[in-house]
């Protein structure tokens, strides 16, 4: 059995997805990659390998990923493009210098049914690193490399970014974004159901590579139910007690001079909330709205729905 990576591997869906592997993959097969290795303590006291490295310091990347046969490599956290895709680059060239023969990929689930364009800025780099896997696994220079990529769902976790970081402890009546909260909705997952789901996938291959079925594929996680923002908002006063609570459509103008916007949209001193704003014609237009079954199918059992995920989350 070849040892299984994953970088970044304390984040939220890395940290999901290593809590989902360690029972499936003996913890002396597993190496966790991460730029704070102290946050994975106790799955080094378990028997797995940690090990430091960061995207934003490209020398830690050269030999972090000796005697990996597979790399769970998570993308880059941030809606940039060109930053984003030059990271995963970046770290896919080291991993396949490394000896890494396959790379499970962690995209996103805009451009709907698996198209290879989006309207949304999100999508750009991870559409980038899709290509560029594509690409590697079609050159004669690398010959036993394969990928599969996870166009993994929004997590219901993460309305706050889809709602102008609505704030349900301090809760305001109307919600500001380009959008006017209808459909086409958004087939909303929770995310450790993602780290479930993608650990298990991961581990099939493990298991038994020869047979493994999505070599060189892309798949698509969602939930079971396409929902509007309109209800997600309905759901959140539900919970919160609160039933008035009202999406109101303004131009990318005015969403983005709202300042809880830039405050949670800087990235590397660039204030990205303009080119956020493109997730929300990428929805309209139905990119989200895409209902697969592999995510029931590789879970084996009905995944959990947006109103019990968001009880949970604001219990």
């Amino acid at each position: 059995m070849s040892k299984v990576g994953v970088f970044p591997a304390s984040g939220g869906l890395g940290g999901s997805t290593v809590q989902h592997l360690l029972p499936l993959v003996p913890a002396s097969n597993l190496v966790f990659i991460a730029r704070n290795p102290d946050k994975l303590a106790a799955e080094s006291r378990q028997g797995a390998v940690v090990r430091r490295a960061d995207y934003d310091d490209p020398s830690t990347l050269e030999r972090v990923f000796e005697g990996i046969g597979a790399l769970f490599l998570i993308s880059y956290a941030s809606c940039e493009h060109e930053h984003r895709s030059k990271a995963h680059r970046i770290a896919i060239d080291a991993a396949i210098r490394s000896g890494v023969k396959h790379i499970f990929y962690s995209s996103l689930a805009f451009g709907g049914n698996l198209r290879k364009e989006s309207e949304a800025l999100v999508m750009q780099a991870h559409l980038d690193t899709e290509a560029y896997l594509d690409e590697l696994a079609r050159s004669p220079a690398h010959p036993n490399f394969t990928y599969t990529v996870i166009r993994e769902g929004l997590y219901s976790e993460s309305f706050p970014i889809y709602t102008a970081f609505f704030d349900p402890a301090a809760p305001v009546d109307e919600i500001k974004i380009p959008h006017d909260g209808s459909g086409p909705g958004v087939a909303w997952v929770k995310r450790d159901e993602l780290g479930e789901a993608t650990a298990k996938i991961i581990a099939t291959y493990v298991h038994n590579p020869l047979a493994f079925p999505y070599l060189n594929k892309t798949l698509l996680l969602t939930g079971p139910k396409v929902l509007t923002l309109a209800e997600v908002v309905g759901i959140l006063g539900k919970i919160i007690g609160k039933s008035d609570i009202k999406i109101k459509k303004v131009s990318v103008d005015e969403y983005t001079a709202q300042p809880q916007n830039p405050a949670n949209l800087t990235y590397h001193g660039e204030d990205l909330s303009k080119k956020w704003a493109t997730a929300w014609p990428a929805i309209a237009n139905g990119e989200c709205s895409v209902v697969t079954p592999l995510l029931r199918d590789t879970l084996g059992r009905e995944p959990e729905d947006v109103e019990t995920t968001l009880r949970k989350l604001l219990a």
